[in-house]
């Protein structure tokens, strides 16, 4: 391989003096070299080609020895020193001080077609920021990151992408669910790719240590590379945090449409580019719950719930307002951005949400459409994928029947967990809701054909639930690889119909509900 090296990242910023790598606070640099570790048996998994593409990777390269050998660290790329990066951040709300990449790797920077990415492997051996973890990746957590980051993508959400996947052949020991009951594991290595993986962590480690200095160096290095329109100083500084803050939302309004949630919303895992990062205990929607989290960890209080997701994108932009405060020393101006996210949120969010449903006109009653909606869909469980994908073949001459009878239901029907408790006040409320509806679509000037054409690219027919992660992980485990490539390929189209792949577009099966790893996840997930 002819890698265009660019590192950018070691040229213009601070390094750790120490080379030793061993578990320690790192003052005043933003990155600490460090090599990957060596693996027993490496084996290619799977290899995203259009990723590959980005890199400059032909399809031929990513067949040779010296492409598994890299990407599983074995070998460092020609004129390149790996690193690791330092961040902090704000965990569950509370500060937690020096983070950093206790399990991720960067490789260098490639320049490809005028484009910059960084590589960094996840899972390949300890760094200075492990902590006390061992810096190792499983196959379980390996395959959902992997086959998440590029589903991610190819539903037009903005996030990190990845290459490859690959067994490391060595054993891990994880507890899973935290509840004393370690086992080994298969080891793993995914190779991420972004433009930076920069966090909104790694500012606030050099404000909360008042270093000045490297806060500005940093900053300063952001914007030449990712934010050259803003100039390097006092109002550059304000436009940049502008800036982040809308593509953060961007990124959540996003998350929302397709149901994902992120599951764990600190500031180390917020990216500064607007990047859905750190994919650990996620999920999407099953049914319509708003409450609904994937994390464990985060069961009792529900701090990164679904419904939550803005309020939390909030906060932490509050987080990173505050880091980037010695360098402006002027509250106004951030208050005033942050106080504009709530009402462009609230705007944005009605705009996918109409768009979902298929609304282009003007109407004053579409956020009471909404609204009421989101109440019905949580009466009785129903599938947030299913409802929306299904709702653009009801037709804007529908007749919802007086009599307790359901056919008007029909379109949707597969979209209810137990149809049996569409009675009573449930049925009257989808009732209502449906009549109004209709009525709402018989203002649109578009066909119902058109209308669900546009709906159709809106609204996926295939996101990745956690039970076929699941099935995918249970079958690699027995060495069989080919579920992750089924899925793979169809989640890279997922808005067509694609008949061949039906079975997916399917309910959380009922054995899926309870199962470690279908309902809820840990961080080690």
């Amino acid at each position: 391989m002819n890698l265009n090296i660019n590192d950018t990242f070691l040229k213009e910023l601070p390094s750790d003096p120490i080379n030793e790598n061993s578990r320690r606070q790192v003052l005043r640099a933003c990155y600490s070299y460090v090599s990957p570790r060596k693996t027993k048996a490496p084996q290619l998994i799977h290899v995203a080609k259009s990723v590959a593409n980005l890199l400059g990777i032909s399809e031929e390269e990513t067949q040779s020895q010296e492409f598994l050998k890299v990407f599983t660290g074995n070998q460092v790329l020609p004129n390149t020193t790996p690193y690791a990066m330092c961040y902090g951040g704000h965990q569950f709300g509370h500060w937690a001080g020096q983070l950093g990449d206790g399990r991720a790797i960067n490789l260098g920077e490639v320049l490809h077609n005028n484009k910059q990415w960084a590589i960094q492997l996840k899972g390949a051996g300890e760094t200075p920021y492990s902590r006390t973890a061992d810096g190792l990746a499983v196959l379980r957590s390996s395959i959902r990151e992997y086959l998440c980051s590029e589903a991610m993508h190819y539903l037009g959400v903005p996030t990190t992408r990845a290459l490859s996947l690959s067994l490391s052949g060595d054993e891990v020991m994880r507890d899973m669910l935290y509840d004393g009951n370690a086992a080994y594991e298969k080891g793993a290595i995914v190779c991420r790719v972004a433009p930076s993986f920069l966090r909104f962590g790694s500012f606030e480690i050099f404000s909360a240590r008042q270093d000045p200095k490297t806060l500005k160096t940093l900053v300063d290095y952001t914007l030449r590379n990712f934010y050259p329109n803003c100039e390097l100083n006092k109002q550059g500084y304000i436009q940049f945090f502008r800036e982040v803050s809308t593509r953060t939302l961007d990124m959540i309004i996003e998350w929302q449409r397709v149901g994902f949630v992120h599951g764990v919303m600190n500031t180390d895992n917020m990216s500064i580019l607007g990047l859905t990062i750190d994919y650990g205990p996620y999920g999407w929607l099953e049914g319509y719950d708003k409450r609904w989290t994937p994390n464990t960890t985060d069961t009792e209080h529900k701090r990164y719930q679904f419904g939550n997701q803005s309020n939390i994108g909030l906060w932490n932009l509050l987080k990173l307002a505050n880091a980037l405060y010695p360098l402006i020393e002027e509250a106004e101006p951030l208050e005033e951005i942050l106080a504009n996210y709530k009402t462009t949120f609230a705007a944005k969010y009605l705009g996918m949400m109409k768009a979902k449903l298929g609304l282009t006109t003007q109407n004053t009653d579409d956020i009471k459409l909404i609204t009421d909606l989101e109440t019905v869909l949580a009466k009785t469980e129903t599938d947030m994928t299913i409802f929306f994908r299904n709702l653009a073949k009801v037709s804007k001459t529908l007749e919802v029947p007086v009599k307790d009878e359901l056919s008007f239901l029909s379109e949707v029907m597969d979209a209810f967990y137990k149809p049996e408790e569409l009675k009573g006040e449930v049925l009257f409320f989808w009732k209502d809701w449906m009549k109004r509806y209709v009525a709402r679509l018989q203002e649109e000037t578009a066909t119902d054909e058109v209308r669900k054409q546009v709906m159709d690219t809106i609204n996926p027919k295939y996101v990745l639930r956690n039970y076929m992660a699941q099935i995918a992980i249970d079958a690699a485990d027995k060495y069989d690889y080919s579920v992750v490539g089924e899925l793979f390929t169809v989640l890279e189209k997922p808005y067509n119909e694609q008949p061949e792949a039906q079975k997916w577009f399917a309910k959380r099966p009922e054995w899926a509900r309870t199962k470690v790893g279908c309902s809820m996840l840990s961080c080690s997930s």
